[in-house]
């Protein structure tokens, strides 16, 4: 219900821009030029995050944070005489889902690998292999969207239980 209403104002909220951009006295002509070339700038500015993101990603950003989750796991473990059970049965379930991520990231890499391969070499692709490989690419960046929200849980997670493991 509340989705639908949502819907139907941004409707009218662009009805409204446009009527006023084609048909509004200057000075509403004038706001929907302003609100038009500030949603262009917002619509540049988030194609370049996630060009940002995707060389991060690409640069190795997350086997980095990974390696670093493992080395804090393997710091806690070092301590276990420390620790009681409840905190290393936590420490164990955050290992697996860390080896997990790692997992799914050499998935994503290796489907990064076989998409960035040439296409043969006097073999023109036709429209169907064509929206099989925009499927796939939208495919792998949705999966690195998850992969990076997962991993940034895992880390609130992990970092939740230094805390409760230092007190």
């Amino acid at each position: 219900m509340i989705r639908s209403l949502l819907k139907i104002g941004a409707i009218l909220v662009v009805g409204i821009l446009i009527y006023n951009y084609f048909a509004g006295t200057e000075s509403e002509k004038e706001t929907s030029r302003k609100i038009f070339g500030d949603v262009r700038s917002l619509v540049v500015s988030v194609g370049q995050l996630v060009q940002s993101e995707k060389q991060k990603f690409d640069a190795g950003k997350y086997d980095v944070a990974l390696e670093k989750l493992g080395g804090a796991y393997r710091t806690i473990r070092n301590q276990t005489g420390k620790l009681d059970q409840k905190v290393m049965n936590r420490l164990d379930e955050l290992e697996q889902r860390r080896l997990k991520l790692e997992k799914e990231l050499d998935n994503i890499n290796q489907g990064d690998q076989q998409s960035a391969a040439p296409p043969k070499k006097g073999v023109k692709p036709d429209a169907k292999t064509q929206q099989t490989t925009a499927a796939k690419a939208a495919d792998q960046q949705r999966r690195k969207e998850q992969l990076q929200r997962e991993l940034e849980q895992l880390i609130k997670d992990s970092d939740t239980l230094m805390q409760q493991g230092g007190q």
